[in-house]
């Protein structure tokens, strides 16, 4: 009898099983959820940025047709802010005051979308009927919007008790090194720009339902998550109460992006609606309350300057960066900018740093992570100033770099921020980049270009993001009754196909049929912790502690096989799901284990891997622009991927990350902003003026890795979740700099590079 092995191990091109649900509709998200007796709710929100408020008279919206609650801050004193533990020390030592977010606001708004209060009804379009009838009374106030002015004199205070709009100051590096290295510079380089602020538009707009389980005495919600179990802690939190009284599920999610993890107001509130009705409550947010209220990301306000001897060397650098937080301090928000600034020197040996960060209040959304949370700020800010310097020095961008990577043989490689980076050949994978781009014959396209009346550029970015942060993400695996196994692992698919790179390790190691293996996630009463899904995480972590949960389990069912074929253990293979004696027909399959088996436990294996320090992807983009000067308008006409990703565990898999995080960079550079006006209004709260990219804005991608497998991670396995984002915006705005520095000298276009921005300068630059 020949048993052919299933070749789904890691290294294959497996094509996720799960889309075909995904594809037919078939999909369970959230909102698709109808419980019995299902009741809607509706948030009141704020129409002024910032206002003293007094709500009064609640009666009419009670009275009103289908209500059955109304809930406003008055009434929820018991419970407890939504609050952020991530503050970091100050140069002084102290940690900064906080300014929580209250579920329901009860004297003050901060913000257009601050929550007022919350009306619970037979359907949605009722609640919100009745939420016109409450009575609020706004003193509105003078806003503070802009981040760049919000420490200026006469900016009004978002927060007046705090004396200033300041959230927190952070410091990195040595001031008296780097001062030292900028006095024997020959050159300096200096800039300025803003990393404009992002809405994160997810296709799944957030929803949630709360229940209460009257025999069991404890809250249930369900929601799309990137992690229940940090979401049922903070909730346990906010209604003060033990982690096992509030049970969180999540079904399928359609992106996370980072917003996705956070608590925000409505979670608390259905399932305090719920436990006061006895009845589930549901709320589905709309695009315009995503806009208005899920933590947008970016905005900073930059100045950087690098010094540099008469070579092009680096020898110190300088940045002071002011942080937008929004009117709160959301989840995770103080934390974006401090982990940017900490890959400040990135893939170059720069040997003095000195970087100050300021957190603004201002009375706009909160800010908090976005895909890459500060990596892809540290990396655009770096390789923008790169290319500055080499224009400054009048070098071509890759010899700059080529001449500052830090080199293979210098690895270990700590940094002046004190991230150890483990491996790296920069060198390498740039000048994969440039062969393949073709960036030798760049002059060549250029002159077509000119033939035709349009302006090109060329740019790069060679970056390096950390990732799959110091920790663990254990996972527990089963052998059922029917021969399959049951996989239950703590992070959470938002759509990166956890469901068949976890099943390529079990496959590997059981030799079973991926079709076999199921995996679960999103459920506290399923699995008791669990670190949940950001920072490129899951496969990194999740993935050794699936691969070795695998293996403990493979030894189980030999042991039990070995017992009824009357073998020894280590005269026993794994193969096409089930066990047999080597080189005979002597076979039992795993169903047939599972039945044989004495102990529950022998059917259960374990793996943790626990990873003391980041891994550290890295790569180079390059992209190509076409502008035609008359309409400012950008095309993409290539664009180069080379990445080191330390080892594959999907191509296809890895491929359609990149790519998607490729887009999200471009959309920051050439087309996304989000525009609040000087009253806190916001004006780009739909996508008629947020400007998401499109396919056609969009080339063919070339993308292929130059892998350097990773010393820290027990498979060798880097991250890639977040890296495209990373490479991209930087890459794309240089390019379109170059153009407009080619063709008529401008030096800076800020984010994003849209036609209108890209016109006005050219008409400009071509006045003077």
């Amino acid at each position: 009898m020949t048993v052919v092995t299933p070749k789904f191990g890691m290294g294959a091109s497996v094509l996720r099983g799960e889309d075909q649900a995904f594809l037919k509709g078939l999909g369970r998200y959230t909102d698709d959820i109808q419980p019995a007796d299902l009741l809607h709710g509706y948030v009141l929100r704020s129409p002024v940025a910032k206002a003293s408020i007094t709500v009064g008279s609640t009666e009419a919206a009670k009275a009103a047709p289908g209500v059955h609650l109304v809930l406003t801050g008055a009434d929820l004193a018991h419970l407890g802010k939504l609050k952020s533990g991530v503050m970091q020390r100050q140069p002084d030592g102290t940690k900064a005051p906080t300014r929580d977010i209250p579920v329901l606001c009860r004297d003050r708004v901060n913000y257009v979308g601050d929550a007022v209060a919350f009306v619970v009804a037979d359907s949605r379009a009722l609640a919100q009927d009745a939420a016109e009838l409450i009575e609020v009374d706004y003193e509105a106030e003078d806003a503070a919007s802009g981040t760049a002015t919000a420490l200026d004199e006469g900016t009004p205070l978002v927060w007046p008790e705090l004396g200033s709009n300041r959230a927190f100051s952070y410091h990195i590096g040595d001031q008296a090194k780097t001062a030292a290295a900028f006095a024997r510079a020959a050159h300096v380089t200096r800039i300025e720009f803003i990393n404009n602020r992002l809405v994160c538009n997810y296709i799944e707009p957030r929803s949630a339902i709360g229940e209460w389980n009257t025999q069991e005495n404890r809250f249930v919600l369900t929601t799309g998550s990137q992690g229940v179990h940090s979401m049922q802690y903070i909730l346990a939190d906010v209604f003060k109460i033990k982690k096992n009284q509030l049970r969180v599920i999540t079904p399928d999610v359609g992106g996370g992006f980072g917003p996705k993890s956070f608590v925000y107001r409505e979670h608390p509130l259905v399932l305090e609606a719920a436990r006061r009705l006895g009845r589930p409550v549901k709320w589905a947010g709309d695009r315009t309350e995503h806009f208005l209220t899920d933590a947008q990301g970016r905005d900073n306000v930059v100045t950087a300057e690098m010094a540099k001897d008469k070579d092009g060397r680096f020898l110190g650098m300088k940045v002071d960066l002011l942080a937008n937080i929004g009117a709160y301090v959301s989840q995770y928000g103080p934390f974006i900018p401090y982990i940017g600034v900490t890959m400040s020197t990135g893939v170059y040996d720069i040997q003095a740093l000195d970087v100050s960060v300021t957190g603004l209040y201002t009375n706009t959304c909160p800010v908090d992570a976005y895909r890459g949370a500060g990596r892809p700020e540290a990396a655009f800010l770096l390789e923008k100033l790169v290319d500055a310097c080499a224009h400054d020095l009048g070098l071509p961008v890759e010899e700059i770099r080529r001449r500052n990577f830090i080199r293979p043989e210098q690895f270990p490689y700590r940094t002046q921020t004190d991230r150890l980076y483990d491996t790296g050949e920069f060198a390498g994978h740039m000048d994969r980049a440039i062969e393949e781009a073709e960036w030798q014959a760049f002059p060549e396209r250029l002159a077509q270009s000119k033939v035709a009346g349009k302006i090109r550029g060329i740019g790069m970015a060679t970056y390096i993001e950390a990732c799959a942060f110091a920790g663990s993400e254990p996972a527990f695996v089963e052998l059922n009754g029917d021969g399959t196994v049951t996989l239950k692992i703590g992070t959470q698919t938002n759509g990166q196909g956890h469901a068949t790179a976890y099943a390529q390790f079990l496959s590997e190691k059981l030799h079973l049929d991926i079709k076999k293996i199921h995996v679960r996630q999103g459920d506290t009463d399923e699995l008791k912790a669990g670190g949940g899904t950001g920072g490129s995480r899951s496969i990194p972590l999740g993935g050794v502690s699936a691969s070795r949960a695998g293996e403990d389990l493979a030894n189980k069912i030999k042991r039990i096989a070995a017992d009824e074929l009357e073998a020894s253990a280590d005269d026993i293979e794994l193969s096409n799901g089930a066990a047999r004696i080597v080189g005979t027909d002597r076979m039992i399959d795993f169903s047939a284990i599972a039945k044989a088996a004495k102990n529950p436990d022998d059917l259960k294996g374990f793996g943790e891997f626990v990873q003391d320090e980041c891994t550290y992807p890295n790569g180079t983009h390059i992209c190509e622009v076409e502008i035609d000067p008359d309409t400012g308008m950008t095309e993409i006409v290539r664009y180069t991927i080379v990445d080191d990703f330390g080892v594959t565990v999907n191509p296809i898999l890895l491929a359609g990350q990149v790519h998607g995080g490729v887009v999200q960079g471009i959309g920051q550079a050439l087309t996304e902003n989000t525009v609040y006006d000087q009253d806190g209004q916001l004006l780009t709260a739909s996508f008629m003026d947020y400007a998401m990219p499109r396919a056609d804005d969009l080339p063919f991608f070339h993308f292929e890795t130059r892998n350097v497998p990773s010393t820290t991670n027990a498979l060798g396995i880097k991250g890639a979740g977040e890296a495209g984002t990373i490479g991209a915006t930087p890459a794309a705005l240089n390019a379109v700099t170059d153009a407009l520095y080619r063709a008529y000298g401008i030096r800076h276009i800020d984010m994003p590079a849209t036609p209108a921005r890209i016109w006005a300068a050219i008409q400009e630059a071509a006045a003077k």
